[in-house]
């Protein structure tokens, strides 16, 4: 009955470290629409629909926990961020488009559910850096519902798009 009882510990304990893999989740979205009416303003803020799609993101990510919330430093991503950081409780991160998923973030972010906000050239790069493959291309400029999950377990990455109106 002992050896019994030893083997079922031993095999119950294998099997658990096998499935206790941290889980990295990302989530990756462009700021919500931005406001076009002065084509010189490099860093215009969110519209009307760009303020309440960043609410629908809000309802999106309500049964989501987020461990952190990143975002590029300009206005139309920092209001398509906020709503959803405030929230969860959670400051809006900030991290440089030009430096992407470097080792750093990979580590601080490494077990955790994350919400990254971009750029219709930044949020595919950055889930292709995270891939580390060219699968997605750069977002039409009319595209603000697609949401990027990329999921790391052990060494198997997955990712979809979804279109979140």
């Amino acid at each position: 009955m002992k050896k019994f009882l030893f083997l079922f510990v031993f095999a119950f304990g294998l099997l658990s470290s096998c499935n206790s893999q941290e889980t990295t989740t990302y989530y990756l979205i462009r700021h919500a629409e931005k406001d076009r009416t002065d084509k010189t303003n490099r860093n215009p803020e969110l519209n009307e629909d760009g303020l309440k799609r960043a609410q629908n993101w809000v309802n999106y990510f309500e049964n989501i926990n987020l461990d952190a919330v990143y975002s590029t430093n300009y206005n139309r991503t920092i209001q398509t961020a906020t709503p959803t950081a405030t929230s969860k409780g959670l400051q809006v991160l900030k991290y440089d488009p030009r430096n992407m998923y470097s080792d750093d973030f990979a580590e601080e972010t490494k077990g955790k559910t994350v919400l990254i906000v971009g750029h219709s050239n930044t949020t595919p790069a950055f889930a292709n850096k995270i891939l580390d493959e060219n699968k997605y291309e750069d977002l039409f400029d009319n595209d603000n519902s697609s949401l990027f999950i990329v999921t790391i377990k052990g060494d198997e990455i997955k990712s979809e798009v979804k279109k979140i109106e």
